[in-house]
Parts: structure tokens; sequence; C-alpha cells
């Protein structure tokens, strides 16, 4: 989008107030495009990212900024966009821990199995990891677009102008509380999604083990190492269909979480 488009835009919203406002709704979404999932997708261009930022500021500008008086200030503005980056930052950071403990979770799967030995570079966010931590990154962005998970996020931070007005302050204490609990969960989380591989795989270690001490001229490692990464894959094959419920039910808890924060 150049600029002298963005200048269009901005004119057709009326007079400077309602710029301001504007740049008020952005601060508030534009960290939705840097932590939530999906929006912070490395794979979509930056250029796009903005202009899905703009458009959702320009149709949520006015009706963030009815009925209230925004302040022409250049201090009291500044301190309304930091306040605004915070409202907006807890609640894509909530969004965003529900998949890095399902990238956890994969992360899990990986050391158990020994795909950690074999790292790749994640498609999503850029960052290396092994074979069931990519799968599970794939696979929990999926199943937020076939939840709509997105929409979610949208309905959200659309919510959180009705909660945290463009002018009132957010209280502090409470976003610090829903920050650490998300935060203090997430490897929960990531344990109940991976817990059947582990599961599985610890009992094939112990399975190894006896059979190791019954026959001990078998070369156990020559024959666990392949044995295991199979029940790996039989597992996570079995358990990835209940896992779309599963982020169906903590999508919910971690916007309900955000919101009862402001």
């Amino acid at each position: 989008m150049n600029a002298l488009t963005l200048s269009h835009l901005l004119q057709s919203l009326g007079g400077g107030e309602s710029v301001t406002a504007f740049f008020l709704v952005l601060a508030r979404i534009t960290p939705l495009f840097i932590l939530a999932p999906l929006f912070s997708s490395k794979q979509i261009p930056a250029q796009v990212k903005g202009i899905a930022a703009v458009g959702l500021s320009i149709g949520l500008a006015g009706v963030a900024s009815h009925g209230q008086q925004i302040p022409t200030d250049a201090l009291q503005i500044a301190t309304l966009m930091v306040e605004q980056v915070l409202v907006g930052t807890l609640l894509a950071f909530t969004v965003g821990a529900l998949m890095a403990a399902v990238q956890t979770a994969g992360g899990l799967a990986d050391i158990v199995s020994g795909f950690s030995f074999g790292a790749t570079v994640d498609p999503i966010n850029g960052n290396q990891g092994g074979t069931f931590s990519e799968l599970y990154s794939l696979i929990g962005v999926m199943l937020f677009v076939a939840i709509g998970g997105d929409a979610w996020v949208l309905h959200g931070i659309a919510r959180t102008f009705d909660l945290v007005p463009l002018t009132a302050a957010p209280h502090l204490g409470p976003m610090v509380g829903a920050a650490e609990a998300s935060v203090s969960t997430l490897f929960v989380s990531s344990i109940e999604v991976a817990a059947p591989v582990i599961l599985a795989l610890m009992v094939t270690d112990v399975a190894f083990g006896m059979v190791s001490k019954v026959v001990p001229q078998m070369n156990v490692f020559s024959v666990a190492f392949p044995l295991k990464v199979g029940v790996a894959i039989l597992v996570v094959a079995a358990s990835l269909p209940f896992l779309g419920g599963w982020i169906s039910d903590q999508m919910y808890g971690s916007v309900a979480t955000a919101l009862h924060a402001f």
C-alpha cells in the first residue's frame, strides 16, 4: 500500500479525531500480526499483513471511537498508543501460547522418538525443529483455520473495544495475571497433547529393557530405534484426529482468559 492510497483512506475517515482513532485502533490490532497464529505467519508477505491491518483498523475505527472524546495532546495520544499495544498484545499472546504448546508437544514427541536428531526448518515460523514439531505446527495452524480460530481472534479484538474503550486505561494487574496463566499452562498443555506418544514410547522402552534382560545376547539397540519410530508414527496418526477438539476448547479458554483480564 503506497502513501497516496493510505492518504486517501485516511481522508475518508473524516477529521483529526477520526485519524487519531484510526491509529489507536491500528496500534491495538498490530500485535495480532506479530504474535497471533496464522496472522503472524512468515508465509504471509509483510505488505499483505500491513494491508490487512489497515483495512481492519479502518473498519473498526468508527465503531471504537463512537461516543468518545479523542484527545489531541501529543503526550496523551502517545500514552493511549502504548495502552492499545498492551491490550492487543495480551490477546495475541494468549492465543499464540496455545499454538506454542502444540509445537512444543511435537518437540517432546521428537525427543522421545529420536526424530530430534534430524532437525528441519518449520515453514510457519522459520525455526528449526524435528519432524513431529513441524507436523504438529502445520496441523495446528490447519485446525486453527478449520475451527474458525481466526474469526474467534477477530471477534475477541472487536470485543476489547467494548471492555477497554480507546480512551480508557486497562487494568495492568489482571492483564499480567492472564499472561502468567498462559505461560504457566503452556508446558502442561504440551504434555497433554504429547501424552499418548510419551506413554507409548515409555512402554516400548520398558518392554525392550525386559527383553534385554531375558535375551542379553540380542542387540536391542539395533531393533529398538526403528521400532520406536514406527510406534511413534502410529500413535501420532491415531491421536491427531482428537487434536481438533482439544484446540477448539483451548482456543475458547484462551480468548476468554484475555477478555476477562480487561
